[in-house]
This record gives C-alpha cells, sequence and structure tokens, in this order.
C-alpha cells in the first residue's frame, strides 16, 4: 500500500469522523479505494459493526486484499453471501469488526431483526451515483434510520456523468441516503491540483495518423450515423432529442439515453425506428472495431452485418432493412474494407486450364543458371554486394505463396499504431541501456514495460503481434508473417462456409452455420469435426454465440459468424453476390489443393514448442527489462498493480482518462522514481474525439454538482413512526355498526417471499406504511390476509413462465390453498403500459423450436402475433383457474397502491400459517394422524406430497372423499387433479 498523498489527508480529516454522516463525490482515478481502506482500517476494532454495502465481488476481494496489507488481519474483512447460513451470520454480526454484505441480506435480515441494527456503528456505501427512490440501498436506509439514529452513514462515488437523472439528482441522492453534507472534489479542486502538480510524469504524446483507407472509412461510417440520426429526430418529431448527438454517440451509454427517450413511447414506434436505434449501436461499435480489430477482422465483421441485415434467422428475406447499407458511405465502408485485405484481379478460368499443357520451356535450367551468373557479376562490377540480389530474387519468386487462390493479391494492411509501438519499444530499449549505468541498486522502480489497451481483444492482438514481430521489415509490414496467418484462416473459413452451401446446409439455418463454422475450427484442431454434438447443444452454443456478438475473433481462431451463404439476390449497395462468388472459388481452390490446406492454417496454434526444447526458455523466470506487461484498463486495481510492478515505462496503446491521473498519483506517491509514459492516440479519430468529450462532460458534471450544492433546499427529515391513536383510527370502519367493532391495534403487514427482495416492490410497501415480514413461501409471493395470495410477475418473467409452464403449477397451487388467488402484472415505471412490448422480450423468441412449415405473410407484424399470443394463453388460464383474478399494473408504485386498497378493513396474516402452506414437511401436522389412510391418500392420482396435508383438513377420511361429488373434489384439489381423483375413485361404477 502506498503511502497518502497530501489531498488523500485532507479528505480523510474531513470525513473520518463516525459522528458525522456525508456523501463524498471524487474524479476517477484519483484513489478512492485508497481513501475507503484508509477509512475501514480507522474503524476496524471487535467493538464496532461496519458494513460495506454496494460493493461487487472484485472490489470486496480486492478491498480485502489491500485490508490485508495494511495489517487488517484480524479477521480482516468478512465476507456475507448467499452461502452464508442465518446462525453464522448472527455469530459474525455479534463479533463486530469489518463486514462486506449484499443489499438483499442486509434488508432481510434488517426485517427479521438477525442483525442488531441499534449496535451497528455505521454503513458506507460504494456507488452512492446507483441510489433511486426504488433502490435497495434507499431501503436499507429507511429500516437502518428508524432504528439506529446515531449511527454514521458514509456514501462514495466517482461516476459523477451518471449523477443525472431527474430535476435535482444530487438532492434525490442526498435524500434517499438521509444525508446533510456532501464533499466534491474534482481534478481542478485546489488541494488536488497542487498534490498532483508537484512531480509531474514525462508525458510524450504520439498522434498517429490513420491509412487512407481507414480515414475514408471513418469519414464514412460517421457520415452514416449522422444520416441514421437525424432520420431518427424526423421519424419522432413529438419527443425532444435534442440531446443526440455525434458526440455522446461515441460512448456505450448513447444506446441506453436514446432507448430511455423511446421507451414510453416504444410499443407506438414503428419496425423503422427500431431498427434505426438498433443501427446507431451497430454503428457505434463500427467505428471502435474500426480502430481496434485487424483488417481481416473487421472485414469479416462487415460481412456479417450484410448477411444479418438481407436474411432473418429462418432463412426468410428480411422486410426492415437497414437505411445507412443502402447509402453511397455504406458502400465506401465495404469497399475500403476490403481493399484493405486484398485485392482480386479476374482470371479467365479457360486460360488458367489450358496453361499447363501450352507451356513450352524456351529457356532450360543451365541457361537460367548462366543468366543468373552474368546478373551477379554486373552487380559486382557496379560494387553491390551479389548476395543480397539473389536474396531478393529468391524473395520475389517466393512471394507468390501456394495457398492463395488466382487473382487474390493480398495487400494486409496493417494498424498504424503496430508499428509505432515497434518503434517505442525500441526507442524503451535504447533507453534502459543509456540508463543503466546511471541507477543504483536501491534506485526505485523496474524496467517491466506496462503497455495498456481497451480491451482483451486488443491485449491478445498485441501479444501477437509483438510474438510474431519482424523487426528488421520495413515500417507497415513488420506484422506480414501474423496477417499472412489470419488470412489463411480467413479463406479457410470462407471455404468451409461454401462446402456448407454446397450441401444444402447454408440457406436453411444461417445460425447454426456461424457456429458450426467456429466449431469446425475447433474440431480441425482437434483432429475430428461436430457431428457428434447435439442439436441441442448446437443451439445452446448458437444462443451463447449470439449473446457474445462483440467477442467475434478469438487468438488464431476464425471469425466467429458467418459472411452470407444464400441464394437470395443482392439488394441496393450489398455486395452480396460479390460475397457468394469469392466464396465459391475460394472452396473450389481449397479443393483443389486437398484437405492439407485447412490443416496446416491452424497448425501454428498447436505446436508452439516441443519437449525437446529448453525447458528455461518457456518456464523461466524473465528479467524485467526483457518482460513487457500487457493489460486492459480495469477500475481502482490498476493502482494496485502500478504499486506492485513500478514501472518506468508506461506504453497507453489507446487514451484513458482515469489511467492518466492513476499515473500522476503513482508518480506523486514515489518519490524519486522517474515515469516516462507514451501517449498514443489517432489523430482525427473517434478515438480522440471520444477522450476529449468524456474530459469535457465530465468537467461539466462537477460544474453543475457544484453550482446544485450552492443553491440546494436541504430536505428535512421526518420520523416514520405513526403514533397508536393514527393506527387507531385507520382500523375502524364507521360501516361496521358505526364503528364500534373491529377495533383492531395489530399493525397492517404483508408477508413477503424472501426472493421478491430482488424487485423494489418490498421497499415502496415499507415507505407506504405496511410492516413487512421477509419468509420463504411455497404458494405465492405476497399474502395480503389469510385469503388473498398474490403471484408477481414482470413482463419477461411472465413470457418465460408461460414457455416453460411453471404459471400453470403456481396458479394451481394459489387455488388449491387460498379463496383469492391473484396474478399480478407489474409493467416497469416509464415505459409502455402495453402488451406490445412483449415482442421485444428474447426468451419468447426461443419458445418455437422448429420453424413454421407454410411460409406466413411476410408483411405480417412481430409484435401484434407476440402480444396476441400471450393474449390467449392468458384466456385459457383465467378459462382453466376461473377463480383466480389478474391484476394489472403501471409500475411498482401502483402495486403499493392497490395492496394498500386491498387491506383495507381485513383480517392480518399470519406468518407461521403461510410458511405452512404448500410446505412438503410439516411436522405438527402429522400428530394423531391414521398413517395407513395417510398412505392410501398419497397413493391416489391427483393428490401430491404438496396438497395431501390440505386434503387431509378438508375431509375427515377416506370415505368421506370417496362420497364428495365432482365439483366438490375440484374445489379441494383444482380442476384436472380434481377430476383425474374422481374418475379413479369412481371407476367401474354403474352409472
Amino acid at each position: 500500500m502506498s503511502a497518502l498523498l497530501p489531498f488523500h489527508k485532507s479528505i480523510l480529516e474531513k470525513i473520518h469522523d463516525p459522528a458525522t454522516s456525508e456523501l463524498v463525490l471524487l474524479a476517477r482515478g484519483l484513489g478512492l479505494r485508497r481513501i475507503i481502506c484508509k477509512l475501514m482500517q480507522i474503524y476496524d476494532s471487535p467493538n464496532n459493526l461496519v458494513l460495506l454495502v454496494n460493493a461487487t465481488q472484485e472490489e470486496e476481494a480486492a478491498i480485502g486484499e489491500e485490508l490485508g496489507i495494511m495489517g487488517c488481519r484480524n479477521p480482516g474483512l468478512r465476507i456475507v453471501g448467499f452461502e452464508t447460513g442465518r446462525k453464522d451470520r448472527q455469530d459474525l454480526y455479534k463479533k463486530g469488526g469489518l463486514v462486506s454484505i449484499t443489499s438483499q441480506i442486509f434488508t432481510v435480515d434488517m426485517l427479521t431483526s438477525d442483525i442488531p441494527t441499534h449496535l451497528i456503528t455505521g454503513i458506507i456505501v460504494l456507488h452512492a451515483e446507483r441510489v433511486t427512490p426504488t433502490s435497495a440501498e434507499a431501503f436499507i436506509v429507511r429500516l437502518y434510520r428508524e432504528k439506529n439514529k446515531n449511527g454514521f452513514l458514509k456514501a462514495f462515488s466517482d461516476q459523477p456523468e451518471h449523477i443525472t437523472s431527474g430535476l435535482s439528482p444530487l438532492r434525490t441522492i442526498m435524500k434517499e441516503l438521509h444525508l446533510r453534507t456532501v464533499h466534491i472534489y474534482p481534478r481542478f479542486h485546489a488541494e488536488i491540483k497542487e498534490s498532483l502538480d508537484r512531480k509531474t510524469p514525462d508525458i510524450v504524446e504520439l498522434h498517429q495518423d490513420m491509412t487512407e483507407a481507414m480515414s475514408e472509412i471513418h469519414h464514412a461510417i460517421v457520415q452514416c450515423m449522422t444520416t441514421t440520426l437525424s432520420e431518427l429526430k424526423r421519424a419522432n418529431t413529438m419527443l425532444d432529442l435534442d440531446d443526440l448527438t455525434i458526440d455522446n454517440a461515441y460512448f456505450r451509454s448513447f444506446d441506453m439515453i436514446v432507448r430511455r427517450m423511446l421507451d414510453p413511447v416504444w410499443h407506438k414506434v414503428g419496425p423503422r425506428t427500431k431498427q434505426l436505434v438498433s443501427d446507431l449501436a451497430t454503428l457505434r461499435r463500427l467505428l471502435t472495431y474500426l480502430l481496434t480489430y485487424d483488417a481481416l477482422a473487421f472485414h469479416a465483421y462487415l460481412e456479417t452485418l450484410i448477411a444479418a441485415n438481407t436474411t432473418t434467422e429462418s432463412g426468410a428475406a428480411r422486410q426492415h432493412q437497414s437505411p445507412w447499407m443502402l447509402t453511397d458511405a455504406a458502400h465506401t465502408i465495404f469497399t475500403y474494407a476490403k481493399r484493405r485485405c486484398y485485392v482480386m484481379n479476374p482470371v479467365p478460368k479457360a486460360a488458367a486450364q489450358e496453361k499447363p499443357v501450352e507451356i513450352i520451356n524456351l529457356v532450360d535450367s543451365e541457361e537460367e543458371e548462366g543468366w543468373a551468373a552474368l546478373d551477379e557479376l554486373e552487380a559486382q562490377a557496379r560494387g553491390e554486394p551479389s548476395s543480397n540480389l539473389n536474396k531478393g530474387k529468391g524473395k520475389a519468386k517466393e512471394t507468390r505463396k501456394k495457398w492463395l487462390p488466382e487473382g487474390m493479391e493480398p495487400v494486409l494492411e496493417e494498424l498504424p499504431k503496430w508499428y509505432l509501438l515497434a518503434d517505442i519499444l525500441h526507442e524503451i530499449e535504447e533507453e534502459m541501456i543509456r540508463l543503466d549505468p546511471l541507477l543504483t541498486s536501491p534506485s526505485p522502480g523496474s524496467n517491466t514495460v506496462l503497455i495498456m489497451a481497451s480491451s482483451l481483444h486488443t491485449c491478445t492482438l498485441i501479444k501477437d503481434f509483438l510474438a510474431t514481430m519482424d523487426a528488421d521489415a520495413p515500417r507497415g509490414s513488420q506484422g506480414r508473417q501474423m496477417m499472412e496467418d489470419k488470412l489463411r484462416l480467413y479463406l479457410w473459413w470462407k471455404g468451409k462456409l461454401s462446402e456448407r452451401r454446397a450441401d444444402g446446409k447454408g440457406p436453411i439455418a444461417l445460425p447454426t452455420g456461424k457456429k458450426d463454422d467456429a466449431s469446425g475450427a475447433q474440431g480441425t484442431r482437434q483432429g475430428g469435426g461436430n457431428d457428434g454434438i447435439s442439436e441441442a447443444l448446437k443451439r445452446k452454443d448458437r444462443e451463447r454465440q449470439e449473446r457474445s456478438m462483440n467477442r467475434r475473433r478469438v487468438r488464431g481462431g476464425a471469425p466467429a459468424a458467418a459472411p452470407t451463404t444464400r441464394d437470395s439476390a443482392s439488394s441496393g449497395a450489398l455486395p452480396e453476390g460479390e460475397i457468394k462468388k469469392e466464396a465459391d472459388e475460394i472452396a473450389e481452390f481449397l479443393s483443389s489443393q486437398g484437405v492439407d490446406v485447412a490443416t496446416q492454417a491452424l497448425m501454428p496454434d498447436t505446436q508452439l514448442f516441443t519437449m525437446d526444447d529448453d525447458f528455461d526458455a518457456h518456464y523461466g523466470l524473465l528479467a524485467p527489462a526483457q518482460t513487457v506487461l500487457v493489460r486492459a484498463y480495469s477500475d481502482d486495481s490498476d493502482d494496485q498493480v502500478l504499486q506492485e510492478i513500478k514501472p518506468r515505462f508506461i506504453v497507453m496503446y489507446e487514451p484513458n482518462l482515469e489511467f492518466i491521473r492513476r499515473i500522476e498519483v503513482y508518480r506523486n506517491s514515489n518519490p524519486g522514481l522517474g515515469v516516462r509514459v507514451y501517449f498514443m492516440m489517432y489523430k482525427l479519430s473517434c478515438e480522440e474525439g471520444k477522450y476529449l468529450t468524456g474530459l469535457r462532460r465530465e468537467k461539466e458534471s462537477f460544474e453543475r454538482l457544484i453550482k446544485e450544492r450552492g443553491s440546494m433546499l436541504m430536505p428535512i427529515l421526518e420520523d416514520r413512526s405513526t403514533p397508536a391513536g393514527e393506527a387507531l383510527i385507520k382500523t375502524i370502519s364507521s360501516r361496521i355498526a358505526g364503528g364500534r367493532k373491529e377495533v383492531s391495534m395489530e399493525p397492517a403487514r404483508v408477508i413477503v417471499d424472501m426472493r421478491e427482495f430482488r424487485s423494489s416492490l418490498p421497499s415502496l410497501l415499507h415507505a407506504s406504511g405496511l410492516l413487512v415480514l421477509p419468509v420463504t413461501l411455497t404458494v405465492g409471493d405476497y399474502i395480503l390476509t389469510p385469503d388473498i395470495c398474490v403471484e408477481r410477475k414482470s413482463i419477461p418473467d411472465l413470457v418465460s413462465s408461460f414457455n416453460s409452464g411453471r404459471l400453470y403449477t403456481q396458479c394451481e397451487l394459489m387455488s388449491a390453498h387460498y379463496k383469492q388467488p391473484i396474478l399480478l402484472i407489474e409493467f416497469e415505471e416509464h415505459k409502455s403500459f402495453s402488451l406490445e412490448a412483449v415482442a421485444d422480450v428474447k426468451s419468447y423468441a426461443k419458445s418455437s423450436k422448429y420453424p413454421p412449415k407454410k411460409k406466413g405473410d411476410p408483411r405480417a407484424d412481430n409484435a401484434s402475433s407476440a402480444a396476441q399470443s400471450i393474449q390467449s394463453k392468458l384466456v385459457l388460464l383465467t378459462l382453466t383457474f376461473p377463480r383466480v383474478r389478474i391484476l394489472w399494473s403501471s409500475s411498482p408504485y401502483a402495486t403499493a397502491e392497490i395492496f394498500n386498497d386491498l387491506k383495507t378493513n381485513v383480517a392480518q396474516p399470519d406468518p407461521a400459517k403461510a410458511v405452512l402452506v404448500g410446505a412438503e414437511e410439516d411436522p405438527d401436522a402429522g400428530a394423531g394422524v391414521n398413517t395407513a389412510a395417510e398412505e392410501l391418500l398419497r397413493s391416489l392420482p391427483g393428490i401430491t406430497a404438496k396438497n395431501v396435508k390440505h386434503v387431509m383438513n378438508r375431509v375427515k377420511s377416506v370415505r368421506e372423499l370417496c362420497e364428495l361429488t365432482l365439483a366438490e373434489v375440484q374445489e379441494i384439489l383444482g380442476v384436472e387433479p380434481g377430476k383425474a381423483c374422481w374418475d379413479f375413485i369412481h371407476r367401474g361404477e354403474r352409472k
């Protein structure tokens, strides 16, 4: 753990007092985790119980490790998860110390009094920007402040850009967390500026130009995005879409912003608008992939986009195609992307076939050697070395690879940053040699070179380039070997797809083709195909592949998605026919070369080294000067990496705002350590735009928050405890004997299933004044009264429950055990209150196992058919279970109001009875029961372990059950089980 900087100490001095509660907003990269760990170290004592809330698993592990390094090892940070039992949790709370706990478990333990809320010293909340009125953290703070007025609450956040929702977002967060003090620390804060400007790292900014083809593609993609945005605004004039600009479109959050704006009217917008929203996400990814993928991977991804745009999953022609693909800019993208990989020259087939027959060797080998000797003598006369000439001739002869198809001239354009990185590493090596005699043994830092990139895919590409780099090659062709290997795999992949189409596999199942090609590549490595894989496994792999569309290539593997292999004609500017024609030609060429071409293309990955090689060459320890560490940007754990490695040379392969600040903190935390940073960025690219826009957005966010803090009206935090008189008045009903009866002092309560605490409804029920009792229920999710049982379903859950048949069982159990079973269908707030949104639920699309045999009307709208299907299933459900009532709720807030109305002037539910309903084992219920009669009862059809106790409570003997009519048995067991049981009992009787 490195030393604290002056501004760290200043922040800790302000917030360490356990008598105060506050919110701390700090700019990213300035060491927030370091402050939190130091604060937890101050509070680490068996006499204190300090709880860490809202931390991810990675953050829990990293904070626990840092606390261990700082000396908090006995017992250190203990983590409470779902696997920790109730008894173990109670013992752990009593011992005190530092505990990290999930929001769901914390809420349940406070409601059940498993945790002594009044003895909690304080709560530390991470990611305070996520706190909303419906979040679990707001529920926790409300429960905490009901019983504990003196404990502290410290909330932290380093994401000021996310505090934007609502009119006064900062006030909302502070109100929900019951806080009145906020500390804001941007990078331009006076104390932080003074601390970090004392020792600045040596930063070398390298602005690399893109190649001509990359610039053309980049310009065309931006043009397509501009066109798509203007189309979206023109199609939705009733919405305020002024915030949608190209600058914002560089960020991943842009897709969420667009969808959030359109959510209230999503059921009204047409398929064209939905296609435009999807296209914006695709174009944003294309911009990123242009700068991070190699030329072949980028070209392959474009081919998959063409395939997906023209054909649906079932193989039919797609009706709503992407408008941007029909523009001239799209044609520019496809043309230049292919030109970066290879150029196809037309070769007449007849000439190619006759050539081997008609060749006449006019120059024999002896004459050729004579000409070579003459050339060598002339070279010596001019003073040139003859060996170079011969080598050049040899190279010229060997340039044409045997595995290249006729007419294909490989271009294999390399990314400009690759050779810039090679130059940087060469310069670093020279600098190390120069500084080596000047450094003394206790000098801080190591010569390990740290290269930081934005993603794991980029890291893999950099590693492959550095591993196969030819240092003597001219700039722009140092990674030729790697690119040729990738080209061989690309050709094998396209040939494989054409083979599939020739076998009749391609046109019927394009998604299967995508996965089969990747599986085929893996199968070839292992020496076999994937014919033995079952259809179920293939389908599961295909679904997983569709979910991971972003990860297009793995090391040495073929692109995971296929270009088009259909027989449909091309439309607009799409080079559909060209792709098919190329694939056919490549397949024909590969088949003429024999099967060894495919296996040879994959050999470099399998034969890395043999056991005869020197063991230390592969497994021995390397000197720091020979080590290059390639790593992806992460969270605050990057600070720990810098402290452990202590690199003198850092290469930022892609710009990252927060990592620059981490280097500043690292430099000032290690006096005497010289740090040189190489900052690489493409000039006039989306990379530069994204970096500058991110910097501006953070600055504006902090300025807005500082302005809001200056004019904020602080909320008065009221006491939520209701006087006894008010509770009494609420239970009196003047309709019953003038209010003289049914006087009850019992508080209104709702029994809630433990699993429901993942939703926001229990929090809102508690906020509305109801007592929430968490228990594990077998039947239903919410028990409002002894007679009313509610099963809550969100829209995605409703769809999956219908598909799996789970909803039928749940309604059957509710009908058997409760007089008033209710199915609650709850929609999300700020989203369309319409079933037509069902078409967007992905799980619904997976329900049909086989495509329809007859082709339906292609103009039919999927949304309406999906909504009609759900409606028909709901009708069948109500016909099967006539006592089940359906409640439609537009949001969790509306649900809370409905529940309060349903509970007016009714008896309160008993949690002990609710737990036993439907339970398989009830120890007390079996006392004094004839076991033989019970066994006989269990053996009857329609009677299961779940409903046998219910039947025994309704009938006194087996004889009485046999004498009941069909309607009475169905009332006890349900429609289908009751009919099965009655038919079995009365089988063979004379009518």
